[in-house]
């Protein structure tokens, strides 16, 4: 149960819808035995009538039309207390569900880019979805029947004490075997539902990547191979679950055969007790017979309870592991000042955790406000590694980043990304309308601001073309669009972001020059007191940079504008010739 006491701070938080199911419960409680004692009454009064204790059929039919109205009412009553029981745990356990997802969502926010190259995104969905969804079961009916159970429990068992201990004592010594078995069998249902959830993951992870990559698997023919991969891992799913139901199957049964055993003592002891003298009335071997029945369904419950209680927890140990951990990039300072754009690396060297590639040597430069500095290199050379360093997703082994001549780590975490347009080499869109896609940089964009980004991006002819214009919906990572009309709708995005600092990671690979061009001569235009940073591996993007940098194994081997570079011999004056010839043919 350990794991559970995360959830502590969400039964304070809602205490008082807690306390006040738990008063309902037990008046609805309170309010079933009526019935039964109402029966026990109507038994006696038959019991009396036949001895001839009562002599007019008059008295006992008004004896027993009275204890009908009784039982109706209680039971209405009783009903009525039940139905505002279970909305007041329901609801409680939805607002506790809300919560919990949020705090895991925000988790996910929080946690550095490092922790989504080592989970997968499936089993980060199964996680939000799946285990909280057991974990919900837990707050709302788990609570709730087990407070249902011991409240019934006690009122029940101090009324058979009182009325007749030991055929209660007989009555009730099956129960102890049950706890035994429910403890045996409850830890055996943990370890398997452990097992269950992680072969959920597989599963999800599986669907989720074979879904994104859909068009590479009928690209290449490899649907059945595919298939053949997900029937292994539904089989092993579906044979962990067997192992689970197996476990759980024993429940009932065996809680069967504890009521009959308790029904089989209380009308063989009851009924000795009888006709010694011992027990007065048939009529409380009827109510006994139908307290047994009633504390039926609650042991059967228990072990529901129980199954629910321990795939909770195996659901919730799942969920700490990553609501404990910690981001690598954290927010040292709260306070926020305006970014005006000035960059400079101090021999900064970086290596990656996860592969150990050490992607920058030693790098130093600098670029100041309102210049273009562009960045080439071989794949591999340690370009994007400069950008993502420059947007904290990552913090530098040795050497210094400065931002305004202050160290990065001590600008607002937030503050500093939010000053940053960063177009991806991997265009992503969200499967959204066009201009929300655009507007995802500035939310309260207008839609003339919206179209005037689009412009400058080179993109607004082509969403003029489509039959619902800006209110295209995308499909899913933007697949409506092609790779080219993808960039510049996220360069459009960076552009409407308004950011004092500008960082195309390739973003122009899949535009034609032409387009290119266009759409360089408005960037040049907008950054004018902006720093931006252009990764390529194009001459034709960087040629009017103030300053272009060459990459090799992580350290800047060459340096200069694009007149000084092609006089020198090296890696872009050979780019240079390369693609001229190209351009030529």
């Amino acid at each position: 149960m350990k794991e559970l006491r995360h959830l502590n701070k969400y039964f304070l938080k809602y205490k008082w819808h807690m306390l006040l199911g738990l008063l309902i419960t037990i008046a609805a409680r309170i309010f079933t035995l009526y019935p039964i004692q109402f029966i026990g009454n109507s038994t006696t009064a038959i019991e009396s009538y036949i001895k001839g204790e009562i002599t007019d059929p008059e008295v006992l039919r008004e004896q027993l039309f009275y204890n009908i109205l009784l039982i109706i009412g209680a039971n209405l009553v009783a009903a009525a207390l039940t139905f505002i029981m279970r909305q007041t745990f329901i609801v409680a356990s939805r607002k506790m569900e809300y919560d919990l997802k949020n705090e895991i969502y925000q988790q996910y926010q929080r946690l550095s880019l490092n922790f989504y190259k080592k989970n997968r995104t499936g089993d980060l969905m199964n996680r939000i979805s799946e285990d909280v969804s057991k974990v919900r079961m837990y707050l709302g009916p788990a609570i709730m029947y087990s407070i249902t159970t011991l409240t019934l429990f006690v009122v029940v068992i101090w009324y058979m004490v009182n009325t007749a201990p030991l055929l209660t004592l007989y009555t009730l010594a099956p129960l102890p075997f049950l706890s035994f078995a429910i403890y045996k069998l409850s830890v055996a249902i943990h370890n398997r539902s452990t097992i269950v959830q992680q072969y959920l993951s597989k599963l999800n992870t599986f669907t989720q990547e074979t879904f994104s990559g859909i068009s590479v698997i009928k690209s290449y023919g490899l649907e059945p191979l595919t298939n053949q991969n997900f029937e292994v891992l539904s089989n092993g799913s579906k044979e962990k679950n067997l192992n689970l139901v197996k476990v759980q199957a024993f429940f009932f049964p065996l809680m069967v055969l504890l009521i009959g055993v308790s029904n089989t003592t209380v009308i063989y002891i009851g009924g000795k007790q009888v006709i010694s003298g011992e027990i007065e009335n048939i009529g409380i071997i009827v109510e006994f017979l139908l307290y047994v029945n009633m504390l039926t369904w609650p042991v059967a419950i228990v072990g529901w309870v129980t199954s629910i209680v321990q795939q909770a927890e195996a659901s919730q140990k799942r969920i700490n592991e990553f609501l404990k951990q910690e981001p690598q990039i954290k927010n040292h300072q709260e306070k926020s000042v305006k970014i005006e754009g000035n960059i400079e690396f101090k021999n900064v060297t970086f290596t990656y955790e996860d592969t150990n590639i050490t992607a920058l040597r030693n790098i130093s430069f600098k670029v100041n406000r309102g210049e273009t500095l562009a960045i080439l290199g071989k794949t591999g050379s340690g370009k994007s590694t400069i950008l993502e360093l420059i947007g904290r997703l990552y913090d530098v082994d040795q050497g210094t980043i400065l931002i305004d001549g202050e160290n990065i780590q001590d600008h607002n975490l937030y503050n500093l990304r939010d000053s940053i347009g960063y177009v991806p080499q991997d265009a992503f869109l969200f499967s959204d309308s066009i201009r929300n896609n655009i507007m995802f940089g500035n939310t309260n964009a207008t839609e003339e601001e919206v179209i005037e980004a689009a412009k400058n991006a080179s993109v607004h002819k082509n969403i003029k073309g489509f039959s619902k214009g800006y209110d295209t919906v995308l499909g899913e990572r933007g697949i409506t669009l092609s790779g080219g009309q993808k960039q510049r709708v996220s360069i459009a995005r960076a552009i409407i972001h308004d950011p004092q600092i500008l960082l195309f990671d390739d973003s122009l690979s899949a535009i034609d020059t032409e387009t290119e061009e266009e759409i360089l001569q408005n960037l040049f235009k907008i950054s004018e007191s902006k720093t931006t940073i252009i990764v390529s591996h194009r001459i034709s993007s960087v040629k009017n940079a103030d300053r272009i940098i060459i990459l090799k194994d992580g350290a800047v081997v060459q340096e200069g504008n694009h007149q000084k570079l092609i006089q020198l011999d090296g890696y872009y004056k050979e780019l240079y010739a390369k693609q001229l010839s190209e351009k030529e043919m």
